[in-house]
C-alpha cells in the first residue's frame, strides 16, 4: 500500500488479500468486465478501495445464488447511474428467513435422550444431511444447529408414538419434494400475476425493486396460510374416511363386490406426476401396480416379523 497517497493503493496481491479471492479471479472478473481495470504506475497496476468494495460486493451476491452473468447486469446498472439499492433490498427481503421460529442447539447427549437414549450415527447423519440438523465446528462437546425446533419436536414425538427413524426420515424427504413443487406453482402464480410488472426490467429500476420487496413481505405468509387450511381441510375429510375404513363404521353404505372396481381420491399433485411420467392413458395401471407393489411389500414384511418372533 502506498503511504503517499491519501487514498489506500494495493497490488493485485494485496487486493486478494483484503478481499479473500485469489489473483486469478481478480483477473478473470477483469475479463469478465466485472471489475474495473487497474490505473497504470510505471510497470505496475494499482487498484484501490472502489476495487475492494466491487470484489466485495460481488462475492455477496454470489453468496446470495445469483450467476456471474446477472450480477454483471447490476453492476451495469449500478455504474450507469440506475441504482442498486433497490434491487439489493429486494435481494435482502427475499433471502431472509421466511418463518418467524428461531433456530435452537442441541447437545448430542440431548439429542441422543430425545429419540430413546440409544445413540443411533445413521440416523443423525440423515438428520444433517436433510437440514435438520447442522453441525456446530470447534466445540468442546458435540452440538447441533436445529434451525426449526418444531421440526425436531413433530419427529421426537412420531419417534415416541412407535415410528422407526427411518421411516420418519423416509416421510420427511416425500414431503419436502411436495411441498417444493407447491412452493414453486405459487412462486410461478404471483410471478405470473403479481411480481411480473416489476421485473419488467432487467435489472428493474429502483422504485419498482423496492415496491416488489414491499409485495414480498404482504404475501409472505399467505403460502404458508393457504397450506395450513388446505392441509386442515385434507386432514379432517381424509382421517374420518381412514377412520370409517379401518372401523368399518358406514354399514349402510352399499357393499361394493370385491372384483368391481372401486373410485379412489387422489391428490391432483399426484395425478400429475403420474401423467408425466406415464401419460393420461398410463395413470390408472400406474397407481394400480404402485399400489399391489406396496401391498405385497407389506405382506413380505409382515411374514419376516412373524417369522423373526417365533425364533
Amino acid at each position: 500500500m502506498s503511504e503517499q497517497s491519501a487514498q489506500p493503493e494495493y497490488r493485485i496481491e494485496d487486493l486478494a488479500h483484503h478481499s479473500g479471492a485469489t489473483v486469478r479471479t481478480i483477473r478473470a472478473y477483469q475479463d469478465r468486465g466485472l471489475l474495473p481495470r487497474p490505473e497504470r504506475r510505471g510497470r505496475s497496476n494499482v487498484y484501490g478501495d472502489a476495487h475492494l468494495a466491487r470484489l466485495r460486493q460481488i462475492a455477496d451476491l454470489l453468496d446470495r445464488g445469483y450467476t456471474l452473468a446477472s450480477i454483471k447486469e447490476l453492476l451495469e446498472a449500478w455504474d450507469t447511474g440506475r441504482g442498486l439499492g433497490g434491487v439489493l433490498g429486494l435481494v435482502a427481503e427475499v433471502h431472509g428467513p421466511w418463518t418467524d421460529e428461531e433456530a435452537a442447539r442441541i447437545s448430542r447427549a440431548e439429542l441422543d435422550a430425545r429419540f430413546g437414549g440409544t445413540p443411533d450415527e445413521e440416523a443423525v447423519r440423515e438428520a444433517v444431511e436433510l437440514g435438520v440438523l447442522e453441525r456446530i465446528p470447534d466445540r468442546e462437546t458435540e452440538e447441533y444447529l436445529v434451525p426449526s425446533p418444531q421440526e425436531l419436536a413433530v419427529a421426537a414425538e412420531l419417534y415416541a408414538a412407535g415410528v422407526p427413524l427411518a421411516a420418519i426420515t423416509g416421510h420427511l424427504r416425500e414431503l419436502r419434494g411436495q411441498v417444493e413443487h407447491i412452493a414453486s406453482r405459487f412462486l410461478e402464480f404471483t410471478t405470473e400475476y403479481v411480481f411480473a410488472r416489476y421485473l419488467e426490467h432487467r435489472p428493474p429500476t429502483d422504485a419498482d425493486a423496492a415496491e416488489a420487496a414491499t409485495m414480498v413481505r404482504r404475501l409472505r405468509p399467505l403460502a404458508q396460510q393457504t397450506v395450513d387450511a388446505e392441509l386442515a381441510r385434507a386432514m379432517q375429510l381424509l382421517a374420518t374416511r381412514h377412520l370409517q375404513l379401518q372401523l368399518q363404521l358406514a354399514p349402510d353404505a352399499p357393499r361394493v363386490k370385491d372384483d368391481e372396481p372401486r373410485a379412489v381420491t387422489l391428490p391432483a399433485a399426484t395425478v400429475r406426476a403420474v401423467q408425466e411420467l406415464v401419460g393420461q392413458e398410463g395413470v390408472a395401471s400406474f397407481v394400480t401396480a404402485a399400489t399391489e407393489r406396496e401391498v405385497h411389500k407389506r405382506a413380505l414384511d409382515a411374514l419376516a416379523t412373524s417369522h423373526s418372533r417365533k425364533e
